[in-house]
């Protein structure tokens, strides 16, 4: 199997807008039409490299792209189709997106056992550890981390946006999307799940 999974097309629709690329927390507007526009017209397994092993986790990897450009309509029609404990961390990042904070939470305890759930705190830590004592952000990672706190953080920042820890939720927002991308996509070549 080659290090790297995706496809050139997947690193092209990364690439896209890439500055922008989620940036919001809750995002207003979608992104690139540019991106939606190929998203619409690929079928999963051109989003892989190498020989396709789960079609589902191809599909998700799809999701993850519209998610990535703020397409959650779209993600969230991929996400009625599969029943995975990783399809259900996708479904929980995107109600959380949407403001739909406790739909997120739901889908979020419906993968609790999830193993990038350990890579996340671990990730995570070298982005708070700098940051000033702050419990809100602190219990993110207590006992490795807490997607329910993350979206009670989320909520209370949506409230405020002049709120300093934007830019550090931001930051995990990324995180989290990265490491599920990347668990994704070798669940797609390797039928790990």
């Amino acid at each position: 199997m080659p290090i790297d999974p995706l496809s050139e097309l997947s690193h092209q629709l990364l690439k896209i807008d890439a500055e922008l690329a989620y940036e919001a927390l809750l995002p207003k507007i979608p992104g690139s039409p540019q991106a939606k526009s190929i998203l619409d017209r690929t079928p999963p397994p051109a989003l892989i490299a190498t020989r396709l092993s789960d079609l589902e986790n191809a599909n998700l990897l799809r999701s993850a792209l519209y998610l990535w450009h703020d397409y959650l309509p779209e993600a969230h029609e991929i996400y009625q189709e599969i029943n995975t404990p990783t399809c259900s961390f996708w479904h929980a990042i995107m109600h959380r997106r949407e403001g739909d904070f406790v739909n997120s939470k739901h889908w979020y305890a419906r993968c609790a056992e999830h193993p990038v759930l350990e890579i996340i705190a671990a990730q995570a830590n070298p982005i708070l550890n700098p940051l000033p004592f702050d419990k809100s952000v602190l219990k993110l990672t207590v006992g490795g981390w807490n997607p329910d706190e993350f979206v009670d953080l989320v909520a209370e920042i949506e409230k405020t946006p002049d709120d300093p820890r934007r830019k550090i939720a931001v930051a995990l927002q990324k995180l989290e999307w990265r490491i599920l991308f990347d668990h994704t996509a070798r669940n797609a070549v390797m039928n790990l799940e």
